[in-house]
């Protein structure tokens, strides 16, 4: 079993009043900021990705679909693997997608600030 290191704590000094400092003003506190409109503000670049993912996996899924059905000519290993990037690529677009469109429609649940900004 190792043993114990002794290592000598100290407790953290308290202050009951953390939001005043030593002139006994409030301190301004940037994390408790809250205005509405930041919670409009539209992430374009996010949604343009989210509309390729979605527009590049509708192309995989289409091209796997017409290999697995001979319309096209190809190896069946291509039309599988082409399946699996179509879906991987579809579901992130598809979900973001749909969250944009519900928050520019103003269904309820559904803000912009769902959606990651990049």
């Amino acid at each position: 079993m190792a043993s114990r290191r002794n290592v000598q704590y100290s407790p953290l000094p308290t202050d009951e009043d953390n939001d005043y400092g030593s002139s006994g003003k409030r301190q301004y506190d940037p994390r408790f900021d809250y205005s509405p409109k930041a919670f409009d503000k539209i992430p374009w670049k996010s949604i343009a990705l989210a509309l390729f993912l979605l527009s590049l996996g509708l192309v995989l899924l289409f091209l796997s679909y017409f290999i697995m059905t001979g319309h096209m000519g190809g190896d069946q290993s291509q039309a599988y693997g082409l399946l699996a990037l179509g879906i991987l690529s579809f579901l992130p677009g598809f979900y973001e997608t749909r969250i944009a469109y519900y928050a520019w429609r103003g269904v309820k649940g559904y803000r912009f600030a769902s959606i990651p900004d990049y």
